[in-house]
């Protein structure tokens, strides 16, 4: 079965200016949505406070289950069903750091029987100190930063065969993201400065093929993290692991048509460049769409069967595939031509 007819030849670089205003559009919405938000809303995993788990043996009034709570000194947490409405079971949240002894499930657990008038389990119970969850929050900001920037180094050196550039660049930035976070300036600030001065850096040092990957990925963050914020879904730890994930599964494809474009430079050097580009899209449209397709048959499976504990993750993972899949075909590689107009006007 063939889903992509061999010699397609669509369009797409013709659709450039349409499919950039589209991706603008979601960037700002996406970024709108975090200043109306105050960014994205953070599990205890990076906020700090206590999560747990209960599964009653049949339906329980929220109201009472917080009446419970309220007796074990927990009286302003949330509380919200988990899973299947069916399952019985409800997630509580509360900014308090629970005194996790040995008796404070059972002590709870009595509680929430009596408030209720029916039989509970507490099945998990997890805290996070308020400096623990500062800590992740700023430990898994860097890790994005940092991936990006040795993806660029790779990039570059593969690409462009400039390994000493790219890692001179890459140790200037990381040095100095080190310093300044050692004067108590704001992680997620630093990190937005450092990716702007980065751009700036690969647009100077004409690191073009990085320049294409790295705005891709970007790209594809931050929409993914726009989404959770328009939804109102929690950012967690599986979160940043389902983002590193994107920006590998991501990589692998903007890699994959950079890969056929060098190719066809040197196979079509009297042909431009677009048409270069155009080609090499579509030479590789149908292994693109197939992985993809392969690929979200099964996160999407994830999704459905994989419980409460990973919708989020596997969420994020469909959300992320998609846009990864459209930012490798209609991102990454058109802003090669960003580099030939610039060649034009500094010749002109």
């Amino acid at each position: 079965m063939q889903i992509i007819k061999p010699g397609i030849n669509l369009n797409i670089i013709g659709k450039s200016k349409i499919v950039f205003s589209l991706s603008m559009a979601l960037i700002v919405i996406s970024i709108l949505s975090l200043i109306f938000h105050k960014g994205p809303r953070y599990g205890i995993d990076f906020s700090g406070g206590t999560l747990i788990q209960i599964k009653f043996g049949g339906p329980a009034a929220i109201d009472a289950i917080k009446s419970g709570l309220k007796a074990m000194n927990l009286a302003n947490a949330s509380v919200q069903t988990f899973g299947e409405e069916s399952e019985n079971e409800y997630l509580v949240r509360t900014d308090a750091s629970a005194d996790m002894d040995e008796a404070f499930s059972s002590k709870l657990k009595s509680a929430l029987d009596s408030a209720t008038q029916n039989e509970s389990e507490i099945r998990r119970v997890e805290m996070v100190g308020p400096q623990v969850g500062k800590d992740l929050q700023e430990k898994a900001l860097f890790a994005i930063f940092y991936t990006l920037l040795f993806i660029a180094i790779y990039i570059s050196g593969r690409f462009e065969l400039k390994w000493v550039i790219s890692g001179v660049m890459a140790a200037a930035l990381t040095g100095a993201v080190y310093l300044f976070s050692l004067f108590q300036v704001s992680v997620a600030f630093l990190i937005a400065v450092a990716l702007i001065v980065t751009l700036i850096l690969f647009w100077v040092l004409s690191l073009r093929y990085a320049m294409g990957a790295i705005v891709a990925l970007i790209h594809d963050i931050t929409i993914t993290v726009g989404l959770f914020s328009l939804m109102e879904k929690e950012f967690s730890l599986p979160i940043i692991a389902a983002l590193l994930t994107i920006i590998g599964y991501s990589l692998n494809d903007t890699i994959i048509v950079f890969d056929r474009i060098r190719e066809n430079l040197k196979k079509y050097h009297k042909e431009s460049l677009a048409f270069i580009i155009n080609r090499s899209i579509n030479e590789t449209l149908s292994r693109t769409i197939l992985t993809s397709l392969t690929t979200l048959i099964v996160v999407f499976s994830l999704f459905v069967l994989g419980g409460g504990i990973i919708h989020d993750f596997a969420f994020a993972l469909l959300i992320g595939i998609v846009i990864g899949t459209y930012s490798s075909i209609y991102v990454a590689s058109p802003i090669l031509l960003f580099w030939e107009a610039r060649g034009r006007r500094a010749s002109g």
